[in-house]
């Protein structure tokens, strides 16, 4: 069993009324109502698909019938399986991030895990320098000189988000909140550039001034607009010294992507059909007008 990498095209998803309830019916209760009060379609349909995505990764690389997963979140919001598992699935780590167009999952069988994707947007109504402006606390001196050098502002902007991914891919592997001062946290990235569908794991952190050799960051492009970091480190208490753990992987996996078929392919439903759930998803619009993607309240 080892490492998993999957990503969910869910802003080109447009899920028929079958699609949209038998969804619904594969995540637990409480999930569906918090998923069905998102104002936009675009942002349900995100969360949605990362649900499914635990779950068909429970089903299938933990041999858990999916009507009986069991999913909580730990008190600063990341999900985790509570139910109990036998001894050699026991540091298995998954992590989910949806953001742009896509969800995508990470999971290792004994390795700490982080995910997260950012989409290279333009800032809102704000220009690019004054957004930077506005961001300037979030990054150190040394990130800022290597964003700002390069050759364009739409290539500083997408330098931005690279070394934003980095670090929230980071800071969701340790499962820590919004609290945490960013400029603690400083990546020394590498290669400038990346080619699509490439994965690269030469970029490397510095944690309050020191080197981190535990973690490792492998980075990847989904397409022209969409950055992927995972962040992978070694688990409290496992035995093995982290280098042994990375190399027993020796391929670096690239993301599959998944489409909705294979979303749902273990799928066992926990609850009866709601068709006023369909209605529900009708009435909202798809996303505003503006957005703005730099937001840290993206679900752990």
């Amino acid at each position: 069993m080892g490492s998993v990498r999957w990503a969910f095209p869910c802003a080109a998803w447009r899920p028929c009324r079958q699609e949209w309830l038998l969804a619904a019916r594969l995540v637990q209760p409480e999930e569906k109502e918090r998923i069905g009060q998102f104002v936009f379609a675009r942002d349900a349909k995100a969360a949605l698909a990362g649900r499914l995505l635990m779950r068909k990764l429970i089903a299938e690389k933990l041999c858990i019938p999916w009507n009986e997963i069991h999913l909580q979140r730990t008190s600063k919001g990341k999900p985790f399986l509570a139910n109990n598992v036998f001894s050699i699935y026991s540091n298995y780590n998954f992590n989910v991030s949806h953001q742009g167009d896509y969800a995508v999952l990470a999971a290792e069988p004994e390795l700490q895990v982080g995910i997260d994707i950012m989409k290279t947007n333009l800032p809102g109504s704000s220009s690019i320098p004054n957004f930077f402006c506005i961001m300037k606390r979030q990054f150190t001196e040394t990130e800022w000189g290597v964003i700002k050098s390069m050759s364009n502002e739409w290539m500083q902007l997408d330098m931005f988000h690279r070394h934003w991914a980095l670090k929230e891919s980071f800071l969701k592997a340790i499962g820590v909140g919004i609290g945490f001062n960013l400029q603690r946290i400083e990546f020394n990235v590498s290669p400038l550039q990346l080619e699509i569908g490439k994965v690269y794991k030469e970029t490397k952190m510095l944690l309050d001034g020191d080197k981190e050799e535990e973690w490792t960051f492998e980075e990847t492009r989904l397409d022209d607009h969409h950055h992927v970091a995972v962040a992978l480190g070694k688990q409290e208490g496992f035995g093995q010294n982290y280098s042994d753990v990375y190399s027993m992987e020796p391929n670096q996996p690239q993301f599959t992507l998944l489409t909705f078929e294979d979303l749902v392919a273990s799928g066992i439903p926990v609850a009866p059909e709601d068709s006023a759930y369909w209605d529900n998803f009708c009435s909202k619009q798809e996303s505003p007008v503006k957005q703005n993607s730099h937001s840290r309240s993206e679900c752990l």
